[in-house]
């Protein structure tokens, strides 16, 4: 039996690649445990400076494993596990200290919109097609998609999207927040392994701790995000790559950080 993803390194970009093509890239409990795994292993990576999901075949993921769902309805414990175990990975990906960049392709549906949706960045062929399926199935969503939805394209567009089960073209996803760049197929994967790149010429640290602002400061009041921000800038001052960013601005070179 093949591995459920593909796990590479490409210089200082960690890749996670979802590899069920013949299943359209459907997320059991295994390939979740997978994520996970993939994930821990990047962030213990001094060299690591951010992650990359990308899908094989046509479809980037059209959603959970159905038929494993299926089988765990008569075992409430399985099925309370499969749920708690996706929507903790999604979360973790979402809180990763890395920034995490998805690339899609095709149909991204259901769970694949959760897992994307989990992502900081995302790139979209123009052939991409973005949707929520659950309600066509007497379902709701279990990976926090009702949630990231409604903060990212506002409560009455989120709600369109779950009740009607429509698909949005990456152009529509693009205009709902959704999506930040949508490029040609043939140059989706090079776009984004390009992003992640740039974002390897970053300070580590740095990148880690405006990630950590942006999440935990858009549960609070304007004050308790400023003082969230002016405590972050005030503990980043000391570091040597504040330093190295410092000295590398005023000698008009590219700063080498160290992290």
């Amino acid at each position: 039996m093949s591995d459920p993803i593909s796990v590479t390194i490409e210089g200082n970009v960690g890749i996670i690649e979802l590899a069920r093509p013949d299943k359209f890239n459907c997320l059991s409990l295994e390939v979740h445990k997978c994520i996970s795994a993939a994930r821990a292993d990047f962030e213990a990576n001094r060299d690591i400076r951010s992650i990359l999901i990308r899908a094989q075949g046509k479809h980037f993921c059209t959603g959970a494993d159905l038929t494993e769902v299926k089988g765990k309805l008569n075992d409430p414990a399985a099925l309370d596990h499969f749920i708690a175990f996706g929507m903790e990975n999604l979360r973790d990906l979402e809180t990763s200290s890395l920034p995490v960049v998805v690339a899609v392709q095709g149909l991204c549906l259901a769970g694949g919109i959760e897992l994307m949706l989990s992502c900081d960045v995302c790139f979209a062929a123009e052939t991409a097609q973005f949707g929520d399926q659950h309600a066509q199935f007497g379902l709701i969503p279990g990976w926090g998609g009702s949630q990231r939805l409604t903060r990212l394209m506002g409560l009455r567009r989120a709600l369109d999207l779950m009740f009607s089960a429509r698909w949005l073209k990456s152009s529509e996803a693009q205009e709902a927040g959704l999506v930040n760049y949508v490029v040609p197929y043939e140059e989706l994967n090079k776009a984004a392994l390009e992003y992640c790149q740039k974002i390897a010429t970053r300070s580590r640290p740095g990148i880690a701790e405006m990630k950590r602002l942006a999440r935990e400061g858009s549960d609070l009041g304007i004050d308790q995000q400023m003082r969230l921000e002016r405590d972050a800038a005030i503990r980043a001052l000391p570091s040597g790559d504040v330093a190295e960013g410092l000295e590398a601005f005023e000698n008009k070179r590219k700063p080498d950080f160290k992290g």
